[in-house]
């Protein structure tokens, strides 16, 4: 049996807990409503379809980013979603991106988790990989609060013990 060493089981709690961030976000993506899409709290915030657009993007848009894509290529991954507005599909898309996400950091030796440091387009200076994962994890939970707020409002019967199941 092999056994995992301290830094690669905080880069496996680190990924279970974007998993669980990402199923439980999907989760209230499938509960969604076509009529509800337009759904906007005030006038400088997203509507609820550019917010479920964006998290959805995120574990795809933040590897580009980390991985020094340029800016016209994240660009791209950011709006890959766009087109979609069927709430399986867009659960689906998100489920897609972050095996990418974990496909990437699990590939990486211990030493590039840890050590290399890469730099976004928008940045002076870079961060290292696991910097990077906890970036994308607390960005997506983020986010993931901000939809539950959107259905809140909207009065769909949510109850904060859904986000830890």
């Amino acid at each position: 049996m092999e056994t995992v060493n301290g830094v690669m089981q905080i880069r496996n709690h680190l990924l279970e807990e974007l998993e669980l961030s990402v199923r439980t976000s999907c989760n209230l993506i499938r509960s969604i409503k076509p009529e509800e899409w337009e759904y906007q709290p005030q006038d400088n915030m997203r509507t609820l379809l550019q917010l479920v657009h964006h998290l959805v993007s995120i574990p795809a848009s933040d590897l580009a980013i980390m991985q020094e894509q340029p800016q016209p290529e994240i660009e791209l991954v950011e709006n890959d979603a766009s087109s979609i507005t069927h709430p399986e599909e867009l659960a689906q898309r998100f489920e897609s991106n972050f095996d990418k996400l974990r496909t990437y950091m699990v590939s990486l030796s211990e030493d590039d988790f840890l050590n290399k440091s890469t730099k976004a387009f928008y940045a002076d200076h870079g961060m290292v990989q696991v910097k990077w994962l906890i970036e994308v994890v607390t960005h997506t939970f983020h986010h993931r609060s901000q939809l539950y707020n959107y259905l809140k409002q909207q009065g769909h019967e949510l109850h904060f013990s859904m986000l830890y199941a």
